[in-house]
């Protein structure tokens, strides 16, 4: 028995390392696919390199004699509101670089400087109700990925890194919704920004290391180049190498190109330990506080230019701000993104499937066992390309989950140790196309018998500028589960100035689990379609755009049952000033049931399919003014009763410092089986002493678990995300003794003190 232990063992590890190997292999003689190759990269603009040995001091202000040596860059070319023409505002940009870093010096000018939208200041703040400058970098010049940076007139630093042109594996999306994003706003990069404002606008300056970046080895080269400007007071972008109004920055392929640039052929070692102390109460398991303090860290060993080795010892995320609660009202898993820094870094790279709906490989499933946290030992994280192919590595160990049982008081194991291993590597082809494998893996490291393997190929096939085709088909691997355990998808989309569209069809059959992913529906088959056209209104001062549309999404079990169906008829209306309303949305909708369904406690959906139709709003004012309102009205039939309700947020903003959100959620459900309601409040609040100092809160109650749950974050950033962090958590149950036990009362409370410190060498 221990033989045929061991067997499976490495069955289940030899796998990822097989593949891991075969697939740097099969890179090792590529042809390198540049921006070039992409028939919509033709006749972008330029722009030439300048080497300086005085180098400029970042202080926002752009009078340091090195600037004068650089060409000027302008003639912005506007997206939005008025596609192709000049943008209504001069912009000029410099660009110079030395041995250590790339400089980048823009002057914004404003003929209107009072009506400058400074935005919040806090790193990574959302920049679409803010005026900003931002820097698209495709240091690999091959049209799908790139770097990007930014800031606003108040002087925050944005980054993010760009990944198959912003498209998700099948479905879009921000990072922040998990693997499957294509824009990872929560890559954290060490570079500096400075700002200045006068009467005629306001001045940005970059420093952005060349150890920050990853780029082919050292030389003269060439990397794709973009840039872009918001003006908010008009809901006006602009790009210097023009982007048509269906795209945004993201869309790599249209970038210009940043020429005779002498790329140093660098190693760099980067080290952030931490400190951390702690003190935490659990009032339901009786004990007293307890009192901890632990140490770890993270490095980063860049192997050349092209390949970064990150390791992490005793992984610590009490800086990392808590879920929104969700209410949920349907009979499946919700969908809570990753938010933990190790795992979001090159994220991009391990992407593969359809964000929320079949994704391969899910980072939330290493650390968290519902909704707590399973400590992590250690781990590394192998990214970056291996001549035209990008490969990433990927192996964590995470340790026991233990706790107290309640009625013994012995300390019970709730979870097992596990090892998680990825291999992953994607081919960019020309015209935004690409081809993909990977290879997913846990294994209980105290049972051998217990693993799960996910493997799977992906593509992505560009036709034109307007035409993407995707793909992927994976299989898992795991003792005990019968069934074909094959899941795969395809769809299309079409995008032009006026029209929008797509088709995609899913399918996942019995036995499919990739544990290592998320999958909140088993066995079924998805079609989905839309079609969108878009109406500018060019000449009016008020009125922006309509855009009727029609969606038609169903899931089928394997039997040809319909699960759900959602059939959508709308018209979204946008004014100039960035306001919305949604015209009353009409759904007609569809939910099968085989089994009962218990929505609430005690209250039952019986078996059958309910056909229903409902109508929907959704609005929301200048977000961009100190006093806003968002929010949405839900009406209609629901199973086999009636739904009412929505939700309303108020925003608030004081100058670019304080800025907070108030958000009720509710909903009066009538069921022939009972009725009920829901209440989700939540409270935001954020005070910014400076970019890089903030206090910020989130305080939620959840009517459905009765828990009211405080989080109080304060940071002191340093650079690349680090610092010094205090954070306080409660959570406290407000009803009386109910059928799970819980009296009302404090459940638990904590406090954590963590400071880290990036120190960093290169070579």
């Amino acid at each position: 028995m221990a033989v045929h232990a061991c067997a499976r063992h490495a069955c289940a590890h030899g796998l990822v390392t097989i593949a891991a190997v075969g697939l740097l292999i099969a890179a090792s003689n590529p042809t390198p696919v540049t921006a070039q190759s992409a028939s919509s990269a033709v006749n972008r603009p330029t722009a030439q390199a300048v080497y300086t040995e005085a180098s400029p001091v970042i202080d926002g202000r752009l009078d340091d004699p090195a600037w004068e040596a650089a060409p000027i860059l302008s003639d912005f070319i506007q997206n939005v509101p008025l596609d192709g023409r000049p943008s209504t505002e001069h912009t000029e940009v410099r660009i110079l670089y030395d041995d250590e870093a790339l400089y980048i010096g823009a002057t914004l000018h404003d003929t209107n400087p009072a009506g400058i939208v400074p935005g919040e200041s806090r790193r990574d703040a959302d920049l679409t109700d803010a005026d900003a400058f931002l820097v698209l970098l495709d240091t690999y010049h091959d049209g799908q990925n790139g770097f990007v940076f930014g800031t606003t007139p108040a002087g925050i630093e944005y980054d993010g890194q760009v990944t198959r042109e912003g498209q998700g594996g099948g479905g879009g999306g921000r990072m922040q919704r998990g693997s499957g994003g294509g824009f990872n706003i929560n890559w954290d990069g060490s570079w500096d920004v400075a700002v200045s404002r006068d009467e005629q606008g306001w001045y940005a300056e970059f420093r952005i290391p060349f150890s920050t970046l990853r780029y082919p080895a050292g030389g003269v080269q060439s990397w794709g180049l973009n840039f872009s400007r918001k003006i908010r007071r008009k809901n006006e972008e602009s790009f210097w190498a023009p982007i048509p109004r269906q795209f945004d920055l993201n869309r790599v392929s249209l970038a210009g190109t940043l020429q005779q640039i002498d790329a140093p052929a660098r190693r760099s070692l980067t080290v952030t330990p931490y400190v951390l102390g702690s003190g935490q109460r659990n009032f339901l398991a009786g004990t007293g506080t307890e009192f901890t303090a632990d140490v770890g860290g993270d490095a980063k060993f860049g192997l050349g230019p092209n390949l970064t080795l990150d390791l992490t010892v005793n992984t610590d995320f009490a800086q990392v701000e808590v879920d929104d609660e969700q209410i949920n009202l349907s009979r499946f898993n919700l969908f809570f993104p990753e938010k933990r820094p190790f795992f979001l870094e090159n994220a991009g790279t391990f992407s593969a499937g359809t964000p929320q709906a079949v994704e391969l490989f899910f980072s939330r499933r290493i650390g968290i066992e519902e909704g707590r946290e399973v400590p992590i030992r250690g781990g590394g994280r192998l990214t970056g390309r291996v001549g035209g192919t990008t490969v990433g590595l990927l192996s964590v160990q995470s340790g026991e989950l233990v706790a107290d049982d309640p009625v013994s008081g012995q300390r019970m194991q709730e979870a097992p140790a596990n090892h998680f291993s990825v291999a992953r590597a994607l081919r960019e082809l020309p015209n935004r196309s690409q081809l993909g494998a990977i290879v997913v893996s846990r294994l209980n490291t105290g049972d051998t018998d217990d693993y799960n393997l996910t493997l799977g190929m992906d593509g992505r096939w560009g036709i034109g500028d307007a035409l993407t085709t995707s793909g992927y088909l994976a299989r898992t691997v795991t003792p005990g589960i019968e069934g074909g355990q094959v899941a795969g998808s395809v769809s299309a989309s079409v995008s032009t100035s006026s029209w929008t569209s797509n088709a995609s069809y899913r399918r996942v059959e019995e036995g499919f689990n990739p544990e290592v992913g998320f999958l909140p529906r088993t066995e079924y088959e998805f079609r989905s379609g839309m079609l969108m056209y878009r109406y500018r209104f060019e000449r009016n001062t008020w009125l922006r755009e309509l855009r009727p549309h029609v969606v038609y999404r169903e899931h089928l079990d394997l039997e040809g049952f319909s699960e759900s169906r959602w059939l959508h008829f709308d018209s979204h209306v946008e004014f100039e000033n960035g306001s919305f309303f949604q015209l009353p949305a009409v759904n007609f909708t569809r939910e099968g049931l085989k089994a009962p369904f218990e929505i609430s406690p005690g209250i039952i959906v019986p078996p059958g399919t309910y056909d229903n139709f409902d109508w929907g709003f959704v609005y929301n004012t200048d977000l961009s003014a100190p006093l806003s309102a968002e929010g949405q009205i839900d009406i209609g039939g629901f199973y086999d009763g009636f739904r009412k309700g929505g939700a309303t947020t108020v925003n608030g903003r004081i100058g670019d410092q304080f800025v907070a959100s108030l958000r009720a959620q509710y909903y009066d459900v009538s069921l022939e089986g009972g009725d009920f309601n829901t209440m989700l409040l939540s409270l935001r609040a954020a005070y910014s002493f400076t970019p890089r100092i903030y206090l910020q809160s989130l305080v939620q109650y959840n009517d459905q678990t009765r828990t009211l749950s405080s989080n109080i974050r304060f940071g002191w950033l340093n650079t690349a995300g680090t610092g010094l962090f205090i954070v306080y958590n409660d959570l406290e149950h407000t009803g009386h003794l109910d059928r799970t036990g819980v009296p009302r009362g404090p459940m638990e409370r904590n406090l954590v003190v963590k400071f880290t410190r990036q120190m960093m060498m290169g070579w």
